[in-house]
Formats: C-alpha cells, sequence, structure tokens
C-alpha cells in the first residue's frame, strides 16, 4: 500500500502547503528586521529619554545601540543554532517551534508595551539588549528547526521559504520608508514596528499547527516514519531467495546496499553536504561585510535634493538589496544553475568577492580609496547585482544540501545547514569592522 502511495503523492490543493511555508519564512526573519528598522527609534530614546515625572532628559552617554545589538544578535544565533543541530533528537520538533514561537510573541508584545513606558537610559538599555538577547536566542531554534522541516518536502518549497525569508527584508524597508515620510512622532511609530511582528508572528504560530492537518504535508512529514517500515519490506522481498541458499553474506557483492532504520549521525550528514555548508557561508560572509555597514555610507549625488537625499539610503540601499534578494531567492523555482554536481557552483559563488572592492567604490564621503563609481544609477546596479546573486545563490545551498542525504537525514541536514548560514553571518559581521576602517 505504501508504495502506491509512495509513487502517486497527494496534491498540495490550492497551493495551501506552499502558502503556509511562505509564510512560515516570513515569521523566521520579520521580527530581526523590525528590530533593524526601530534602530532610530532605541538610539533617540536613549539620547532623550522620558524620566519618571513625563520631562525629556537630555543625555550625553553614547550606548552604542547598534553595534550592541549586533553583537548580541550574532551570538546567540551562532551558539543556540550549533545546539539545535546536535540536540533536536531529544526535544520534539513540534515543541521546539511552538514554544520559540510563543516566546518571541511575548518578547515582543513586552517591546511595544515598553514604547509607552517611561524609563531611566540605562534601564531602558539593559531590558532592550536582554530582549535582543533571548529573542534571538529563540529565533536560531525557530529558523534550524523550520528549515530541517521544510527540508523533508520537495525542494520547490526550500525554494518558497527561502523566498518568504526576503519578503520579511522587504516589509521592514517599506515601513522605514513610510516612518520617513510619514514625519510621525517617535512613539507612534514604534508602536507600529512592534505590533507588527507580535501580529506576524502569532499568524506564522497559527500556520504551522495548521501544516501536520493537510494531507500533502503529512505526506512528507510521516514519509520518515513509513520509510523504515517500506526499507524492511524491500530488504525482505530482495533477498528471501538469497536468504533460503544460505548467501546472505553475498548481499554487498550483489549489489544490494545495506540499509540502516536509524538517522545518521551529524558528523555522517555533514560530510556529504560540506560543500555547500561551505558555500552558503562565504555567500553570507561576503554579503555581511558590506551591508550595511559600507552601503548606508554612499551618497546620492543630488545632495540639492532635500526630499531624495533623505531617502536615498532607504530607497537605493534596503529597498533595492531586499527586492533583489526576494527575486534572487525565487528564481530558483524557475531554474537552477549550475547544479548542485557542477564545479562552476563553488566558483560563482567565490565570484561574489569582486562585489566587496566594487561597493567600497561607490560614491562614499572622504573615502580613503578611489571614487570609481559616483552617480547613483552604477550604486543601484552594483546593489541589485549583489543583492540578487546573495538570495539566488544561498537559495541553491538549502535547496540543494537536502538532495544529498536519505530522506530521514533531511531535517539534520537542514540544521546543520542553517548554522553554517549563521556562521556566514557572524564571519562576515566581524570582518565589517576591518572594511569600515578602510573606507
Amino acid at each position: 500500500m505504501w508504495n502506491e502511495k509512495k509513487q502517486n503523492p497527494p496534491s498540495d490543493r490550492g497551493q495551501i502547503v506552499a502558502i503556509i511555508i511562505f509564510v512560515l519564512g516570513i515569521g523566521t526573519l520579520l521580527p530581526w528586521n523590525f528590530f533593524i528598522t526601530a534602530s532610530q527609534y532605541f538610539n533617540e530614546r536613549l539620547k532623550g529619554n522620558l524620566s519618571s515625572n513625563g520631562t525629556t532628559e537630555a543625555v550625553q552617554k553614547d550606548y552604542n545601540y547598534d553595534s550592541w545589538m549586533a553583537l548580541l544578535s550574532q551570538l546567540p544565533q551562532l551558539l543556540f543554532t550549533l545546539l539545535n543541530s546536535f540536540l533536536y533528537q531529544w526535544v520534539k520538533e513540534r515543541l521546539r517551534v511552538a514554544f520559540s514561537l510563543v516566546v518571541i510573541f511575548l518578547l515582543f508584545a513586552l517591546t511595544a508595551a515598553l514604547v509607552q513606558v517611561p524609563m531611566q537610559p540605562d534601564t531602558f538599555f539593559s531590558v532592550t539588549m536582554a530582549t535582543i538577547w533571548f529573542i534571538n536566542v529563540f529565533a536560531a531554534v525557530l529558523q534550524g528547526s523550520l528549515f530541517g522541516v521544510v527540508g523533508m518536502f520537495p525542494p520547490r518549497y526550500s525554494t518558497l521559504f527561502m523566498s518568504g525569508q526576503g519578503l520579511a527584508g522587504i516589509f521592514a524597508a517599506v515601513a522605514m520608508l513610510c516612518s520617513i515620510l510619514r514625519n510621525g512622532d517617535t512613539e507612534s511609530t514604534a508602536l507600529g514596528y512592534f505590533v507588527t511582528p507580535c501580529v506576524a508572528t502569532l499568524g506564522t504560530l497559527l500556520c504551522y499547527l495548521l501544516l501536520p492537518h493537510l494531507e500533502f504535508a503529512r505526506y512528507y512529514l510521516n514519509r520518515n516514519q513509513a520509510d523504515k517500515l517500506d526499507t524492511s519490506n524491500k530488504l525482505l522481498s530482495s533477498t528471501d531467495k538469497m536468504a533460503l541458499n544460505g548467501n546472505m553474506k553475498d548481499l554487498e557483492a550483489k549489489g544490494v546496499p545495506e540499509e540502516s532504520n536509524e538517522r545518521s549521525s551529524v558528523f555522517a550528514v555533514f560530510k556529504k553536504i560540506w560543500l555547500m555548508a561551505l558555500c552558503v557561508t562565504l555567500v553570507f560572509a561576503v554579503t555581511l561585510s558590506v551591508f550595511p555597514v559600507i552601503t548606508v555610507r554612499v551618497k546620492t549625488v543630488y545632495t540639492k535634493n532635500t526630499h531624495w537625499n533623505n531617502v536615498f539610503t532607504c530607497v537605493c540601499c534596503f529597498i533595492v538589496f531586499n527586492l533583489m534578494d526576494l527575486v534572487g531567492r525565487s528564481a530558483p523555482s524557475l531554474f537552477q544553475w549550475p547544479s548542485k554536481q557542477s564545479r562552476l557552483f563553488p566558483v560563482a559563488v567565490l565570484s561574489r568577492l569582486v562585489f566587496l572592492p566594487l561597493l567600497m567604490m561607490c560614491n562614499i564621503q572622504d573615502s580613503q580609496l578611489t571614487v570609481l563609481f559616483r552617480h547613483d544609477s552604477a550604486f543601484v546596479v552594483i546593489m541589485a547585482l549583489f543583492s540578487f546573486s546573495n538570495g539566488y545563490l544561498a537559495s541553491l545551498c538549502m535547496a540543494y544540501a537536502p538532495q544529498l542525504v536519505r530522506s530521514r537525514d533531511c531535517e539534520t541536514a537542514g540544521s546543520l545547514m542553517t548554522f553554517f548560514l549563521v556562521l556566514g553571518l557572524a564571519v562576515g559581521a566581524s570582518f565589517s569592522f576591518l572594511l569600515g576602517k578602510l573606507v
């Protein structure tokens, strides 16, 4: 019975599972992106915070919010993604995902509530940093777990998941643009920022809980358990006659593979996907080394146009990056080149190193390097190619890795790939300090 079912899997009616996977991708990165776009709110509140009697006090202390935010985001992401890769077998995936989403929702609800609560700068800074730390701890567990789940589905769904993550960045960039154009008070703008990820996180949780109730999703989520029975049946049928003749030891010589009902070790899975893991690390290391530390320093040549000058960084840096990154993440659903066996794949990943000098030689004021690409259009073209290649190659890496292992090891491969993805982010963020000094 299972063999027939396996050959004819149910269809994804109305593409509901595809939509849910896409929403799950949005939910994993939308909170992080909204913390980035709220940077102005945090910095302004730390400089001039409301005191207990409702007056405004000027604060001269430099809290260096952006640097601490990056540090306290990448460290827990790296540590707990690694932990999730090794300990996932001891905690059920359903519990990991649901609990992480609930905690993230509560932390963003707390952040939204604190918008209207007067606090001393030191206290507010400490609470905010603690929130960032813990929200990224659970975001790491969430992302690693969901990549493992998505890895059980056909490769197309990994691409949809990555596309959802790319769309989260567009939401954040558009929110930033709206806040600039609105010219409203900081408090109401910040409240809107943090209510949005609260609603999105709650929607992500509901979508995840709905997933196992859909026939198409159940087929792939339960396939590992069914594969164990199927494997036993295959071994019995293919070796029946040999057993009667007492020739069981000749199995390997006759080309019948010996299969195990248990999952492979983490190291055994890594040996099969190491190249994809290295590639995804390099992709994000290159990206984070210049974005946004270098790209936000590029200025428009039309400095006399006040309105364009105000929105230039938001439009040409953040919106262009996130839009083209989304296009890149979606492209593998239409074509996949180079293939996972091609030697051109690592070459394509290495070729992205050329974007480091290209972006560093754009129109950066008081740069120590020669400015070769002064016009706005040159910066937009470079940013578009830079972000498209980031989304496209990263999406291919995440889609190819599960194809290199057995179906029962897809979750392990997905968790490992997520760890190396975060490792690339951490390496890129660290390298950005050096590149920032060069310009």
